[in-house]
């Protein structure tokens, strides 16, 4: 199960959730990308912010991350995206498998 791991970004707009969903998908970055609409709240420059965003939950291996972040940060409109790496822990074999098959260049 080390092998893989989740990715989860915020952007602003479901256009930008959507365009990043479909690359990293489409360049084998991710296996799934699924996009949820959420409220954040945070500070941001001594401000405290309430913003409707969109999160992203990617499912890729270990190994692909660096790529997966580097692609993120090519294509985010924030100055500071989050981008986070979560462990996958355990998981159905058949999925992480699949998950393997199509994060694999």
């Amino acid at each position: 199960m080390a092998d893989f791991c989740v990715v989860l970004t915020t952007v602003p707009d479901s256009d930008t959730a959507h365009r990043l969903a479909e690359g990293l998908v489409s360049g084998k970055l991710a296996a799934c990308v699924q996009v949820f609409p959420i409220t954040s709240f945070y500070t941001w420059k001594g401000e405290l912010c309430r913003d409707s965003e969109h999160l992203l939950l990617a499912k890729t291996t270990i190994p692909r991350y660096p790529d997966v972040e580097a692609y993120i940060r090519a294509n985010h409109p924030y100055e500071v995206p989050e981008i986070i790496r979560l462990p996958i822990e355990a998981g159905w074999g058949p999925y992480l498998v699949w998950v393997r098959e199509n994060t694999t260049e």
